[in-house]
């Protein structure tokens, strides 16, 4: 495998007329029919767009990823987690096929590997997923007076917004999809997407991510741009359907419904995200009324060397304010990205108050670094600390300070170039009082580095 992966990076590199359209994050987004005229092709181009008639309007592409990365924890958990002096390694593997016939039709399949190698306990599907179809859709597009509408059927990846909410959870080593159907229609301004879909869960088996009917999502997103003074709107309802849910108040079903806006820039020196949320449905036969609020206000000072983006994030996150008291108070983040605190993952957004200044730095065109330290507090001492796949860490019983600890986080990356980057990321968690209430209370020291090969 090492063989293959260093010759293709060595035909890559020595490609001199490649096509230059960038890799988006959802790769069915790319677009390679814009180098239908240059005749001068090489095979790296030709696997890009390879035509299948006379007036190329029906084409197939392939692409797809290697990545590997490797992770060494000191006082994993906090010292719960058994002592792996030599860490472990998690290598994702993506390959993709794209067919597009005419203006109207076109289908997506995406195959995915996802690979655990060392880790000392067994991995978790998130880390270990041998081989899966990861998406598989069919597109059906159309225009009504210079409007575009898509119909998309079949297994895909959501994401919307800043992804706290749904995302294609690209740190972690198995991104995530859903089984559904989704309309679209995007005006000048103004996008809209209406969808219905089933989780797909992971499964420690070869094609075994079957249809699964123990999480329905659906719900409503609308994105308005270039509103006056207020810059980006986006608005928002969305619907989630378990059968099984768990929180500190206990276990059970849950329906909830999520209602929330967005306004965001990101155009200007002064760069703005704010969003607010309102939750309400049922749990276990309780009434659920949850909420979060969250801002993240940064300035580019980019006529200065290295051009330094300061920003401070912050959020609130309800937790429960009283077990037993037939409401549910606990704040679900639904299906957010996996590293929402870096790379290191300790920490899911639930029952929380978080304060995150960072300073970002472009050193060059190929490498920058970002250095933050977010501050946690439960936001209810009668609720508990969640893992970011919405785990129970420690229960509320487990401790009454409201003092988590503190973070400090660094990261370095090198873009080498547009087919392949370099990452490396430190974090240390500083104990607070109340991991040293509920365990061990260690503090932990993670380092982590990334690899990355696109085609």
């Amino acid at each position: 495998m090492k063989y293959i992966l260093s010759l293709f990076i060595i035909c890559v590199c020595c490609s001199a007329k490649a096509q230059e359209n960038a890799f988006k994050s959802s790769r069915f987004d790319e677009n390679y029919a814009t180098g239908v005229s240059d005749s001068a092709k090489n095979w790296y181009d030709k696997l890009k767009f390879s035509p299948l008639n006379k007036d190329k309007s029906i084409y197939i592409s392939f692409g797809g990823e290697v990545r590997y990365q490797y992770f060494r924890f000191k006082n994993q958990d906090w010292g719960e987690a058994p002592i792996d002096k030599d860490g472990f390694i998690l290598s994702r593997l993506l390959g993709h096929l794209h067919f597009h016939a005419g203006k109207h039709w076109r289908a997506f399949v995406q195959l995915q590997s996802s690979l655990a190698s060392g880790e000392v306990e067994t991995p978790s599907p998130i880390d270990q997923n041998p081989l899966e179809m990861h998406q598989g859709f069919i597109d059906f597009s159309s225009t009504i007076n210079k409007d575009a509408l898509v119909f998309r059927f079949g297994r895909q990846e959501l994401s919307y917004g800043s992804q706290r909410l749904i995302a294609v959870r690209e740190a972690p080593n198995n991104r995530q999809s859903f089984d559904a159907v989704k309309g679209m229609f995007s005006a000048k301004n103004v996008k809209l997407d209406v969808f219905y879909g089933y989780y797909v869960n992971a499964k420690p088996e070869i094609f075994d991510d079957v249809f699964n009917r123990g999480t329905k999502l659906w719900g409503a997103y609308a994105v308005i741009n270039k509103l006056p003074l207020l810059g980006n709107l986006d608005v928002y309802y969305l619907g989630i359907d378990k059968n099984a849910a768990t929180f500190n108040e206990g276990k059970g079903k849950e329906q909830r419904h999520s209602l929330g806006g967005r306004l965001w820039r990101s155009s200007s020196p002064f760069q703005y995200d704010i969003e607010s949320l309102y939750q309400f449905g049922k749990f276990n036969g309780n009434k659920i009324a949850a909420w979060t609020l969250s801002a993240n206000l940064s300035y580019s000072f980019n006529n200065t060397y290295a051009k330094p983006k300061l920003g401070l994030k912050t959020e609130m996150i309800s937790g429960d304010r009283k077990k037993g008291d037939g409401k549910l108070n606990t704040f679900n983040p639904l299906f957010p990205k996996g590293a929402y605190f870096g790379l290191a993952a300790l920490i899911g957004p639930y029952n929380l108050i978080d304060a995150h200044p960072y300073l970002e730095l472009s050193l060059n065109k190929k490498m920058a670094f970002a250095i933050d330290y977010d501050l946690f507090y439960r936001m209810s001492r009668e609720d508990g600390l969640y893992a970011v796949n919405g785990r129970l860490i420690y229960p509320s019983s487990a401790g009454t300070s409201k003092k988590i600890g503190g973070q400090l986080g660094a990261e370095f990356s090198f873009t080498v170039s547009k087919y392949f980057s370099l990452r490396q990321e430190l974090t240390w968690f500083m104990a607070g009082d109340f991991l040293k209430e509920a365990g061990p209370g260690k503090n932990i020291l993670m380092t982590g580095s990334t690899a990355t090969l696109k085609f």
